[in-house]
């Protein structure tokens, strides 16, 4: 709730900044609110969804971020030529807000009050969750050691590298690293390096708003078959498509086909996110999840921060033609490098419990 709070307050500060300096400090609070955000959303609805459609739920979740992504588009469309900039933050500030104040009606996770040794809160909100699911209630195993004492809720960062969490910390370190740096290397640069190719019709809505419609179907197809087949195989056959409509995005020479590869890769990429906001919750314990999925989303920023700077350089060195292939050269084999260590090193979690996966 509180990272809300400051994503929305500082969103709507930033349209009343005075200089560029003030914007950006504005702007990185908001990126402060926004990154503690995510992780915490994916993991409080990973702990309340039942196995059987636990995947789909977190996905599902994560599709509202096309909703957003269309949204603003339509803001920065319609609004900001006949309002200007500012009206864009101060819209943008109300939904955050307003979601903050919506939070307040939603529990805290029974699996965090067990670990925190909160039994009686813990049974108390399950007993209403049955109630209202016309769920017969069970009977509670006590656990009289654990009554009223608070033990441990969370593990540091040198803890998440042990060898029980290593395997788990090293997968998720380098998809989150790989999705962020290959997602935000086009993302950032494509409208630009297009423009330079000749391809004027990125400057248009239509080619922004066609774009964000593209991720929808993507979210929605691995929301459906993340539990059908499998995480490790939605994010290895996700990859492995984002690799490649990168690749044939990277050599069109054609309106039509940077529309076609563009939809590709924004379905394939944005299918891959959703899966790893699901998957990555599901592979620690409740000691370790909210940390460990912190932490996870915490390095793969470190990817985005660093290709957009990458790219221009890339891009600049080798020239106009020869450059830009070798930007999404480069965007593949990293997409590529991400399938294969899933492929390789991924658990499957798809359905088992949380305490099944974890060992709990």
């Amino acid at each position: 709730m509180w990272t809300l709070v400051i994503y929305g307050i500082a969103s709507g500060l930033s349209g009343f900044s005075i200089n560029y300096p003030m914007l950006i400090a504005l702007r990185f609070c908001t990126g402060f609110g926004l990154g503690g955000e995510l992780p915490a959303a994916s993991t409080l609805i990973s702990e309340f969804s039942p196995k059987k459609i636990r995947g789909r739920n977190v996905i599902i979740l994560e599709s509202f971020w096309a909703w957003g992504w269309i949204l603003a588009a339509l803001v920065a469309y319609l609004l900001i030529p006949v309002y200007g900039w500012r009206m864009a933050f101060w819209v943008g500030a109300i939904p955050a807000l307003f979601a903050a104040y919506l939070r307040r009606a939603v529990p805290e996770s029974p699996r965090y009050l067990e670990a925190a040794g909160k039994a009686d809160e813990a049974d108390h909100l399950i007993r209403i969750m049955e109630k209202e699911a016309g769920v017969e209630e069970y009977p509670r195993e006590s656990h009289p050691d654990n009554h009223g004492k608070e033990t441990k809720i969370r593990l540091s960062l040198g803890e998440l590298w042990s060898g029980k969490y290593i395997r788990s910390t090293v997968v998720l370190w380098v998809v989150w690293f790989g999705i962020n740096f290959g997602y935000y290397g086009f993302v950032l640069w494509t409208p630009s390096l297009l423009v330079a190719q000749g391809f004027d019709l990125v400057k248009s809505f239509e080619f922004t708003l066609i774009m964000c419609l593209a991720q929808l179907p993507g979210y929605f197809s691995a929301a459906y078959l993340v539990e059908k087949i499998g995480r490790k195989r939605v994010l290895t056959i996700y990859f492995a498509g984002t690799a490649l409509a990168a690749w044939l995005f990277g050599h069109g020479d054609s309106t039509t086909q940077v529309l076609i590869y563009g939809c590709l890769l924004y379905f394939f990429s944005l299918g891959a996110w959703g899966c790893v906001y699901a998957y990555t919750p599901e592979v620690y314990p409740t000691v370790a999840r909210g940390s460990g999925t912190g932490w996870a989303a915490a390095f793969g920023r470190v990817g985005a921060f660093i290709a957009p700077m990458i790219v221009p350089v890339i891009y600049n060195a080798y020239g106009d033609k020869t450059g830009y292939g070798y930007v999404f050269a480069l965007l593949t084999a990293v997409f590529a490098i991400v399938a294969v260590v899933v492929a390789l090193f991924g658990k499957e979690t798809m359905g088992k419990s949380l305490e099944e996966i974890s060992g709990e």
